[in-house]
């Protein structure tokens, strides 16, 4: 994405690449699609080190970003993040970190923070209901008994749930959305792992059967604000996640039509060829400027984030399928081989447009906005 790097971002950036191709190249996460974690803890580690969860938790909580702007910062990673193809929990901890950073008591961020900063506790954020959509926390019920609240109900789609040590969980207290820090081996806890599109990731539904937990595990005062500001960061992220994936397919599938040979001639030579790239190419770069709006105007807590994220995340959800699907066929036959790695690009495509929110649901809320206002911004 253009984001006008400054020279520490550049650095943060080439670092953090280096050490994605060092580690877990493409190649080499393919080795990783039957292992029931998905991941390996200990590079999940030694990818912290490099502050990959620290950009949206305060230094004095034992984080920091690189140029002061952490949300531009994280969206850095969240791209390179999807042009590998990376597994593991990077967005839905990144989410849980600015939660707890925003929202939480002074015990709950000395307690959380420095661990999920040091990749050492795995957090994920339970916030759909069974079938993957927003619902403000009605699928599951907090009632108060006492000092505490029992949770029963049930949270779904919750990505890396099957190797989190820690469920920032939405449910409904006191007729009104609430977070709940949830232990994911707390008794009545039940995790039933998921057939994910995407190979590289692990989701989840979550059952809660009279969860009992302490009124300090309650982030913040809860309501809809809250959830919604989380939101915006998922998007960010995953907006930039997209935007890299489909930016290694166009450059691929650009080289692969330089190399391929038909009728004499590489096929890239071909008009027809020539106008896919060159309309892929154009909303590749649309999708681009999407993602950088949506990360600056989150960042920047612009009054209108909501509607820029919500636009941003509709267009790149759509159009980033059609990218990956052209992409597809230009490949012709070669694309369709298992051993191939452009379906492992579509695949993550795919399930990011439905992660937080389908193109359909965002734009209902952007028609919202306009109910609100009276005008789109």
């Amino acid at each position: 994405m253009q984001l006008d790097l400054t020279d520490d971002q550049a650095l943060f950036r080439d670092t953090s690449a280096a050490f994605i191709e060092a580690e877990l190249p493409v190649a080499e996460t393919r080795k990783l699609h039957e292992s029931p974690a998905g991941y390996d803890r200990d590079w999940l580690r030694r990818s912290a080190e490099l502050g990959w969860f620290a950009m949206l938790v305060p230094e004095a909580d034992g984080g920091g970003s690189v140029s002061g702007r952490p949300l531009i910062d994280a969206t850095i990673v969240a791209e390179l993040v999807g042009r590998h193809v990376q597994p593991g929990p990077f967005i839905p901890m990144n989410v849980v970190a600015a939660a707890v950073a925003a929202a939480g008591t002074p015990a709950q961020r000395s307690a959380l923070l420095p661990s999920i900063v040091a990749g050492e506790l795995i957090a994920t954020w339970a916030v759909a209901d069974e079938r993957g959509n927003w619902d403000d926390g009605a699928g599951l019920t907090a009632v108060r008994d006492g000092d505490s609240v029992v949770l029963t109900g049930s949270r779904g789609c919750v990505p890396e749930a099957v190797t989190a040590d820690l469920l920032l969980v939405t449910a409904e207290l006191d007729g009104r959305p609430a977070q709940v820090l949830v232990r994911a081996d707390a008794p009545g806890v039940s995790v039933r792992p998921l057939t994910c599109l995407d190979l590289s990731r692990r989701m989840a539904d979550v059952e809660f059967e009279s969860v009992r937990a302490g009124a300090a595990d309650i982030l913040g005062a809860g309501g809809t604000a809250q959830l919604r500001a989380q939101l915006l960061v998922a998007i960010a992220l995953t907006c930039a996640d997209t935007v890299g994936a489909i930016d290694e397919l166009v450059t691929r599938t650009v080289a692969y039509a330089k190399e391929r040979i038909a009728f004499g001639r590489p096929i890239g030579s071909f008009q027809a060829i020539k106008h896919i790239l060159a309309d892929q190419a154009l909303y590749l770069e649309t999708c681009k400027a999407a993602a950088v709006a949506a990360a600056r105007s989150v960042d920047a807590g612009d009054p209108d984030a909501a509607e820029v994220a919500s636009m941003a995340a509709a267009y790149i959800g759509d159009v980033a399928c059609d990218i990956a699907q052209e992409c597809l066929q230009v490949h012709g036959g070669t694309g369709y081989a298992w051993e191939h790695d452009l379906h492992l690009f579509l695949r993550r495509v795919r399930s990011n447009a439905a992660l937080f929110g389908e193109p359909s649901w965002h734009r209902e809320l952007v028609y919202r906005f306009y109910e609100q206002t009276g005008a789109i911004r």
